[in-house]
């Protein structure tokens, strides 16, 4: 029992550490163009991202812009190529997905 107690509290730290790195990563380099109040901006806000594409989409999508912006059905492209780390990507990308709790593919139609 007191594994499984230190697993589940490893993991929620580890969460939340990735959370805070995330939000350091997003104020840094994406805050300039990208609310995250539904206050508007150059760029998408990110609770909508979030709401509508997966992390997958979202690390894919912050790595490289110049190749997925038409995969994602956009017709032009300002994103510039942010120099990121993986491990940047993973963490922004973790912040910007828990944002919204729910997803449009958890609606039921």
């Amino acid at each position: 029992m007191k594994i499984k107690i230190l697993l589940f509290t490893l993991l929620i730290v580890n969460l939340y550490a990735n959370k805070t790195e995330g939000r350091n990563v997003y104020l840094v380099n994406c805050a300039a163009c990208h609310s995250t109040t539904m206050q508007g901006g150059m760029g998408k806000d990110f609770n909508l991202v979030s709401y509508t594409r997966t992390k997958k989409d979202i690390m894919h999508y912050a790595s490289d812009p110049q190749t997925y912006f038409k995969k994602f059905g956009y017709t032009a492209n300002a994103m510039p190529t942010l120099p990121l780390t993986q491990q940047e990507v993973e963490d922004v990308a973790d912040y910007i997905s828990s944002l919204q709790p729910f997803k449009k593919w958890m609606v039921k139609k």
